[in-house]
């Protein structure tokens, strides 16, 4: 069970609480259409940095199609980004995408950021690694999922995600006190 070793797991960077949600306009693989961020403007939105190889992504997938089903049902606004590089892992390029999203049954666009672009705006550092933001575009909760990994026999259950999307749904300011992601780094373009 190496591929899941304490070497290879990198933290989030945790963006500071408030900062305005990026800019971008990325490929809905499973669609084919372009998702502009100004589409999640006026609602509570979740981005979820994600990709196809990763053993953290694979181990929460269930919760994410959880999640995606909970936002949609409060109003809110969700979409998967897969930033890695297709060139060097090319399970994460965009037909590989639209396939995964499909088997699994992902109920929000997943995006293909193939510039990679809009993970350096997030400061996105691995996958899995969620953000959520309040109606008016600020930065309300970033960093894991839940406490479950590869490594511990923890459920997946997307409660620290969901309790800042409740908080936010009922007006309310999410706690706090939040804790990183731990996942697979992004898959850097080299040169």
């Amino acid at each position: 069970m190496a591929w899941y070793g304490a070497a290879m797991a990198v933290s989030s960077s945790m963006l500071p609480l408030g900062t305005p949600l990026p800019r971008f306009a990325l490929l809905d693989v499973t669609s084919g259409r372009t998702v502009d961020a100004s589409e999640l403007e006026g609602r509570i939105a979740v981005v979820a940095f994600l990709c196809n190889h990763c053993p953290y992504v694979k181990h929460i997938r269930s919760g994410l199609v959880a999640l995606g089903a909970r936002a949609e049902a409060v109003g809110a606004r969700m979409v998967g980004i897969c930033s890695n590089d297709p060139t060097t892992h090319p399970e994460d390029g965009p037909e590989a995408m639209a396939e995964e999203a499909r088997r699994v049954g992902y109920p929000f666009p997943y995006l293909h950021d193939a510039t990679q672009a809009v993970a350096r705006a997030f400061d996105a550092a691995c996958t899995p690694e969620v953000y959520v933001f309040d109606r008016s575009g600020r930065l309300s909760y970033r960093g894991r999922l839940d406490d479950s990994t590869p490594k511990n026999d923890r459920p997946v259950t997307a409660a620290d995600v969901l309790a800042a999307l409740d908080a936010l749904s009922r007006g309310e300011t999410p706690s706090p006190d939040q804790h990183p992601s731990i996942g697979c780094s992004i898959k850097w373009r080299q040169g």
